[in-house]
């Protein structure tokens, strides 16, 4: 018999609260996995890294080297701490965590409350057979943090399965004897992640941003100078400048590519390596990661949708990714409602017509704005074009001599805020389907949402001064899941009522104002 067996023994039910919540009081406070003893120094130690570097430098010029060996002493005693001030208590009402070396807290969750628990192992937790469980509710204090989500660093991951299955069990409510129970059926796989997707990784900035953060730790730390200054790289940009200064920029130009496409694809592999996705009717379970491995409890009882995700560059690839809608998962605090990672557009449709049990999603076409919505897109596109145009030809009525880039500036913005203004048009549309509203829009980040219409709690039409001008209006469906508030955006404004009564009948007679 396991731990969490024998924590689930003999609990009253949750109804009876006072006899749940005196039987609580008797629940034992547990402590961690004691191999948390050799997690949680290294983690401290690698954490500081930076400051045991400026430590050993100090020992070196000075002469005493006691420097680096104090601090890392002191993050160690301070990583055996964690391990005996961390206790937690799983109850018939409460999760509870008590932590702090210096400073004492304690965090109850109710078990009601619970809306996800994601599993996390890095490299040194797999060694040791140890996980992270993070349980949240998905409620935020107003510092924007969430108040209602913790972490129990590290557990056995023997443990971890019977946890989650009786923490979702408890978040969806215990049933009584009159209520009926559906069987949960076995684990079905409805998506995997192939090798081959990986082609479709540099697609992203995620390379870039991967380069950037290394230069900015390498110059921080000096290291980027003496790079800069080295005779192979001086030796190197001398014989570039040689060949001109046009050279010079493509080939820093082709080098800077083809090294984020690499780390970019290094990443991509790493995080979504292996993953899959599985169905049992009532959980979706999303598990990925290669070193660091990451699994993923989505209750179908709170999904409330997809969204498709295709950047402007993944979207020419043919790519796009896929992400669940989720009451307590929010979009906007980066948790996760991951579906399906960089893939095959086809892929993400199927898995997205699965995940919502309809096939007409993929494929239903949407309707369009009108020409106001266009004009609006071009006007907008356009306007950098025409600014600088206008500033040159002032220029030269006043006798200002005017560059010719200038002129080849206002062809490229022109040519640019055309091509981006048909794209954002061609990608804004919406579509109503039984229980259903479709909103797409944008083009450097487009993304299709597929709303469930039963997730929508209120309306909001919004008509900003220059939309009232052209006519327009944008319909915000606000929901407590992903987002918040999903914008089917300048619509003609005659048919925004019509839009919200299709989706939800009789919504127009509450929220609706005489016009």
């Amino acid at each position: 018999m396991n731990e969490i067996d024998k924590l689930m023994i003999d609990i009253p039910d949750e109804a009876e609260s006072a006899a749940a919540e005196a039987a609580e009081q008797e629940q034992p406070w547990l402590r961690l996995d004691r191999r948390m003893l050799l997690v949680h120094p290294i983690n401290e130690v690698v954490k500081l890294l930076p400051v045991l570097l400026i430590s050993f430098v100090l020992g070196s010029q000075s002469g005493n080297h006691y420097w680096g060996f104090g601090v890392v002493t002191l993050l160690v005693i301070y990583g055996l701490l964690r391990y005996f001030t961390t206790t937690y208590r799983i109850g018939p009402v409460h999760v509870q965590l008590r932590t702090g070396v210096f400073q004492k807290k304690l965090l109850s969750v109710p078990r009601s409350r619970i809306r996800s628990v994601d599993v996390e192992a890095g490299v040194l937790h797999r060694v040791l057979g140890l996980s992270i469980v993070r349980i949240g509710t998905g409620q935020r204090a107003g510092n924007g943090h969430d108040s209602n989500k913790f972490e129990l660093n590290a557990l056995s991951s023997a443990l971890v399965p019977d946890l989650r299955a009786a923490l979702l069990s408890e978040s969806r409510g215990t049933p009584t004897p009159d209520t009926p129970t559906s069987p949960v059926s076995a684990d079905v796989e409805i998506g995997h992640w192939h090798v081959s997707w990986v082609r479709f990784a540099p697609f992203s900035f995620t390379g870039i941003a991967i380069i950037a953060a290394i230069v900015g730790i390498a110059f921080q730390y000096g290291i980027g100078s003496a790079i800069a200054k080295s005779s192979a790289v001086t030796g190197g940009v001398e014989s570039l400048e040689g060949l001109g200064i046009t050279m010079l920029v493509i080939v820093l130009l082709v080098a800077l590519l083809i090294l984020s496409s690499a780390f970019a694809c290094i990443q991509y592999l790493i995080a979504f390596g292996d993953m899959t996705l599985t169905d049992n009717g009532r959980i979706l379970h999303v598990s990925h990661g290669l070193l660091k491995t990451r699994a993923t409890t989505l209750d179908r009882a709170r999904l409330r949708g997809t969204t498709l995700k295709e950047p402007l560059l993944l979207r020419l690839a043919g790519g796009a990714r896929l992400d669940a809608i989720m009451t307590g998962v929010s979009a906007e605090k980066k948790e996760s409602s991951l579906l399906l990672p960089q893939g095959p557009r086809a892929e993400a449709e199927r898995v997205m017509a699965t995940v919502i049990g309809d096939s007409r999603q993929a494929s239903v076409p949407l309707i369009p704005h009108g020409g106001a919505a266009r004009r609006r897109r071009y006007t907008r596109a356009l306007f950098p074009a025409v600014a600088v145009a206008v500033a040159a030809v002032v220029c030269l009525i006043f006798g200002v001599h005017v560059p010719t880039y200038v002129w080849v500036a206002v062809v490229v913005l022109a040519v640019g805020g055309a091509g981006l203004a048909y794209d954002r048009y061609n990608g804004l549309g919406h579509a109503v389907l039984p229980g259903w509203l479709i909103t797409r829009s944008g083009s450097l980040d487009r993304k299709r949402h597929s709303l469930e219409a039963d997730g929508v709690i209120g309306w909001t039409v919004r008509e900003t001064f220059f939309q009232r001008r052209a006519g327009v209006a944008t319909v915000i469906a606000a929901t407590p899941a992903g987002t918040g508030g999903y914008d089917v955006i300048d619509l003609p404004a005659e048919n925004a009522w019509g839009l919200i009564e299709a989706v939800t009948p009789g919504a127009r007679d509450v929220w609706a104002n005489p016009r």
